[in-house]
């Protein structure tokens, strides 16, 4: 019984905490990127959100993160963006292929290209958002800004 109950919960979209919303500045926890601050722009199927920086202000491109990951801030982007449906998990799947040993030096100069697909994709969203972020007074610093904690400092005590 324990392994159905899991099987259905896989298959249903996670909820979306009411914090967050399409504009919501996000700070992210793990990962590369931990400390930065992002744009929420939606859920996707999987339950992930996707988040960019805006790649131009702040270098974190269009990203999936769990929402278990973020903490979302009280400042809010106006985005009356349509995203295109075409950015959703699959378009973050990468190809895997066999590698043999002549071609592993091929294959690293390979993996850092982008294809031009999300080049594109990164582009139109980024464009659409830097713009509603220049638009309001000091949010480009703020998104520049790194989140971090002093001594003393708790984040269950702090609001965002």
């Amino acid at each position: 019984k324990m392994a159905d109950t899991a099987k259905k919960s896989s298959k249903t979209k996670l909820k979306l905490r009411k914090s967050l919303t399409p504009g919501t500045i996000v700070i992210i926890l793990a990962g590369k990127y931990a400390g930065r601050r992002a744009v929420f722009l939606k859920q996707l199927d999987s339950g992930l959100l996707l988040v960019t920086g805006p790649f131009e202000i702040n270098g974190i491109p269009l990203r999936r993160v769990n929402q278990r990951y973020v903490i979302a801030t009280s400042t809010k982007v106006d985005t009356e963006i349509e995203i295109s449906s075409d950015i959703n998990d699959a378009f973050f799947s990468f190809e895997k292929a066999e590698k043999k040993d002549d071609e592993l030096e091929e294959d690293e100069e390979a993996k850092s290209e982008l294809s031009d697909e999300r080049k594109k994709a990164q582009g139109s969203v980024d464009a659409a958002i830097a713009s509603a972020v220049k638009k309001v007074d000091l949010l480009p610093e703020y998104l520049k800004a790194r989140f971090t904690l002093g001594p003393g400092q708790y984040p269950h005590l702090m609001k965002f």
